[in-house]
């Protein structure tokens, strides 16, 4: 991904997603991001179906790209498992910071 520090974030591909410990019954997985420092921008994130595996690839779904207009920010993902009736399993989540 460009280095992006404009504030007009790009709708990029998602990165690879590596998974561990995935509860057993998960049919989706829901990724959403966030940016701490300005919680209230909806960067967006998408569900996919899970049907094993340790890895989501790259271009799943897009969402809106971290870019911060003024210095670094704290970006966290979420990643909810599901069932397929859509009852959250479990969550997880990792957080970097920007550029």
């Amino acid at each position: 991904m460009k280095k992006c520090t404009s504030g007009n974030p790009n709708r990029v591909s998602n990165p690879a997603f590596k998974l561990s410990a995935v509860p057993d019954g998960t049919a989706k997985i829901r990724f959403k991001m966030k940016d701490l420092n300005v919680p209230s921008y909806n960067h967006g994130g998408g569900t996919v179906t899970y049907s094993g595996g340790s890895t989501i690839a790259p271009g799943a779904f897009n969402y809106k790209s971290p870019c911060p207009p003024n210095g670094a920010h704290n970006y966290q993902w979420t990643a909810t498992a599901l069932d397929a009736k859509g009852k959250k399993l479990g969550e997880a989540k990792a957080t970097k910071r920007y550029p």
